[in-house]
Parts: C-alpha cells; sequence; structure tokens
C-alpha cells in the first residue's frame, strides 16, 4: 500500500502562509520556512497593536481636552469633576471632537460642568 501524504492539503496550507506573506522582502515571502516565521509575527503584533491603537487615542484625546481646559482655567480632572456634578454624560472622543473643531460649543459644555462644580463646592 503507497504511503499517504496528504499533499493537496499541505499544499493548501502552505499556498495560504506564502499569501499571507505577499510582500514581504526576500525569503520571507518565498520559502515556507520563514513565511510562516514572518506571518506569525506580523499577527502578533496585529493583535498586540489593535489593543495599543485604542491605548493611544484615549491618551491623545484627554491631551486634547486637558488643553482646551487649560485654555478655559482650569484641569481635566476638575473639568471631568464637573461633568460628574452635572449629570454630563459625554464621552472622550466626542468632547475632545468638540474641543478641536467647535470651541465654543466645548466652552458652553465647559461653563455648565464649572458651575455645577461651584455649587457641589458651595453645598
Amino acid at each position: 500500500m503507497p504511503r499517504a501524504t496528504n499533499a493537496p492539503a499541505s499544499r493548501e496550507r502552505r499556498k495560504r502562509v506564502l499569501d499571507k506573506a505577499k510582500g514581504y522582502r526576500g525569503r520571507r515571502s518565498k520559502l515556507f520556512r520563514y513565511a510562516k516565521d514572518a506571518t506569525m509575527k506580523a499577527q502578533y503584533w496585529a493583535y498586540r497593536d489593535r489593543k495599543t491603537r485604542k491605548r493611544n487615542f484615549r491618551n491623545l484625546w484627554i491631551q486634547r481636552i486637558n488643553a482646551a481646559c487649560r485654555d478655559n482655567g482650569t484641569t481635566y480632572s476638575r473639568f471631568i469633576e464637573g461633568l460628574a456634578a452635572a449629570n454630563i454624560a459625554i464621552d472622550r472622543k466626542a468632547l475632545a471632537e468638540l474641543a478641536v473643531q467647535d470651541p465654543s460649543a466645548f466652552k458652553s459644555i465647559f461653563d455648565r460642568a464649572a458651575e455645577a462644580l461651584q455649587k457641589k463646592h458651595a453645598a
């Protein structure tokens, strides 16, 4: 009885890895052994950096909101405290967008938060 090598499935598996490695430089796109390592590492980086991108954007939004708050005479943490006191539910992404694109709208939200914070501390 001849030896079964499962050739179609093996070839398809190797082809899939080499297709993923298209565009890589040198042997990383041509030879299975190196392409396999390159694609595994690329997938690891892609997964990891999807998480990192979220972290980076959150930091950017906080910096933008903080800059806008300092232009209006307070800090980010006091502003967030004022938003909580005023029961204003708006996320950092939207606040940062307002701070950059529409400073007058941000200023109106800022004023309401500052007012609520003063009332909270006065009571």
